[in-house]
């Protein structure tokens, strides 16, 4: 299992889809996941450090737990089946650990808020870099795409 940051979100250009990047420290894996409009607006706004007048999905979420005692302490990526990613939040509640199943876009919004871990693990590493070439999502290009980018684009998310 390797331990990832999210390093960026933009918008793949031929599926006009929001694409969250994760790098390890070491910048040796990236793994990038299509998401919803919905939950790249979350996770943007949570990096930009943006607040709302009223709370949006994931900060009601983020309360709620907190109010009951709840903490996450990691989400890992931990599947990857016909091209959709799978994840896993790790809670704990008054001492006792709990499993939550998730959409990675919603435990990455979640893992913002609590500042916990987000790991994936290697096998969904491997899985990533087998993806169909027909696949429109193909991580090939977007790597490719990613390598030509200039640096200081990756992360500017317009909505």
């Amino acid at each position: 299992m390797k331990k990832m940051e999210i390093k960026g979100l933009l918008l793949d250009p031929i599926s006009n889809t929001p694409v969250v990047v994760l790098k390890d420290d070491e910048e040796k894996f990236f793994l990038p996941i299509w998401i919803g409009v919905f939950e790249a607006n979350a996770i943007a706004l949570k990096i930009e450090n943006v607040e709302t007048a009223r709370p949006l999905t994931h900060d009601l979420v983020f309360h709620l737990l907190e109010d009951l005692q709840t903490r996450i302490e990691k989400v890992v990526i931990n599947d990857l089946r016909d091209n959709t990613f799978y994840a896993t939040i790790f809670l704990t509640h008054r001492g006792e650990a709990l499993e939550v199943d998730s959409r990675p876009s919603d435990a990455l919004a979640l893992a913002l808020r609590f500042d916990a871990g987000i790991f994936v693990e290697d096998e969904v590493l491997e899985k990533s870099r087998k993806i169909e070439v027909e696949d429109p999502r193909n991580p090939e290009r977007l790597k490719k795409w990613l390598e030509e980018m200039d640096p200081e684009e990756l992360g500017k998310y317009k909505m």
